[in-house]
């Protein structure tokens, strides 16, 4: 597959500088025109991305291939090198990737609805996820019954196109079918990740008869309390029970949830201990200062294991370093580089939750074990950029991530939580002040 030709680069440079540029029409109805036709570039644009993506990385296998390199470690490294490109997480350019390869080599004409607009990403992704369980000419099938025609998706809503390519996909192999929900059952996990005003959603992905289960007995007992006078709604019961029993801590009476053992790690100045309103942190979440404190006072109430760890920034903001002489790095510089980056991955666009401590220069290149030299990435990016080709090295502006193409990407860490940068305010004529 190759690229149609070396204007195509200049085209859509000019095309992003007109969008940039240019006005609104002011009719309502070229409004609507507009909208239309631009979400029918960025379908076009995602098709035209995937068939970028299976060239780059037929053309990545074959320069490794020449090389040498072992066919199980050929394209290595490649789906991370997208999603740095699509500003995207490194699963997300992995399951672009992936997208891709299917789509291009077995559903051509869902690539063209793509291209005309019929089809978005989500929708296109959504198809090839229920068509996982077939087979390569059994998935043909199902893309030249659903995507020859264009007219036949027309009005088609989202649920309505899934339900009918599932239907299909039973219809061409029900027992692979069977087989997949069998199988899902290995994919139950709990999740954990920030909600809006400092909450948070713990999600489990659990088999229905079990995830109904659960749910019922909290309905159950909630409904009891509720009937015996409560203030509490059937809503807020059902979570309270649900840590109270997870986390074995003493079920609460109020309105307040139930004190648990909870490790805060707070950045903040002095004044902001003693009263001041910079936020703090509570592992990857920004919250209020006040929240922070209050947090602390509870689990202090609730006579529990508390922890008090400090640590100090200096006038430029940046969190004071730890070296050490070891390879693997000690636990305290371990949670310190992790603190350092928020509990968040280092590699750019990247939002996993920080698995490993690494060095930006090997050890066996003279990299040293020291904060300045160590970043908390991901299990994924640790083990991406071994990959031949990628490269690190720290910057007085962070750390710079070549690719094997010689892209070049850089992260820093986040400042600490409530820090604002010094800068010279204008307080009279002719009269600065220094405020951070």
């Amino acid at each position: 597959m190759a690229f149609r030709d070396a204007r195509t680069a200049q085209q859509l440079a000019e095309l992003c500088a007109s969008l940039q540029g240019g006005g609104l029409p002011v009719d309502p109805a070229a409004l609507i025109d507009l909208i239309g036709l631009l979400e029918t570039v960025k379908s076009a644009a995602c098709a035209v991305q995937a068939e970028a993506s299976v060239a780059y990385d037929a053309a990545r296998r074959s320069a490794e291939s020449a090389r040498g390199v072992p066919a199980r470690r050929q394209g290595r490294g490649v789906a991370a090198e997208i999603a740095l490109a699509r500003k995207e997480s490194p699963h997300r350019g992995q399951v672009l990737l992936g997208f891709a390869k299917v789509a291009c080599a077995e559903m051509p004409h869902l690539v063209a609805r793509l291209k005309d607009g019929t089809l978005n990403e989500w929708r296109a992704m959504l198809v090839l996820r229920e068509t996982a369980c077939l087979s390569a000419e059994q998935r043909s099938f199902v893309d030249e019954e659903m995507c020859a025609d264009p007219t036949a998706l027309a009005g088609l809503g989202t649920r309505r196109l899934v339900a009918k390519v599932k239907r299909l996909a039973y219809e061409l192999d029900p027992k692979a079918v069977v087989d997949r929900a069998r199988n899902a059952a290995k994919d139950r996990h709990v999740t954990c990740r920030p909600a809006p005003d400092t909450m948070t959603y713990l999600t489990a992905l659990l088999p229905v008869g079990q995830g109904v289960s659960v749910h019922a007995a909290l309905k159950r007992d909630a409904n009891t309390l509720v009937a015996a006078g409560d203030p509490r709604s059937r809503g807020q019961i059902m979570a309270d029970l649900l840590v109270s029993r997870v986390t074995g801590v003493p079920m609460s009476t109020g309105e307040a949830p139930p004190a648990v053992p909870v490790g805060i790690n707070l950045t903040m100045s002095a004044t902001t201990l003693l009263g001041g309103h910079a936020p703090g942190l509570v592992e990857d979440e920004v919250v209020p200062a006040e929240i922070a404190r209050l947090l602390a006072a509870h689990s202090l109430s609730g006579d529990l294991d508390t922890w008090i760890r400090q640590l100090y920034a200096d006038h430029r903001g940046r969190l004071v370093a730890m070296t050490s002489k070891q390879r693997t790095f000690p636990a305290g510089l371990s949670d310190f580089l992790a603190l350092r980056g928020q509990g968040i991955c280092a590699t750019p666009y990247c939002g996993a939750p920080v698995r490993h401590s690494d060095h930006v220069v090997p050890v066996e290149d003279g990299g040293a074990t020291s904060a300045a030299n160590g970043q908390g990435l991901c299990e994924d990016c640790n083990h991406v950029k071994q990959a031949p080709g990628w490269r690190q090295r720290p910057t007085d502006d962070g750390i710079e991530t070549i690719t094997p193409t010689g892209h070049r990407y850089l992260s820093h860490a986040p400042p600490p939580v409530g820090w604002r940068e010094p800068r010279y305010v204008r307080v009279a004529p002719g009269r600065y002040q220094l405020t951070a």
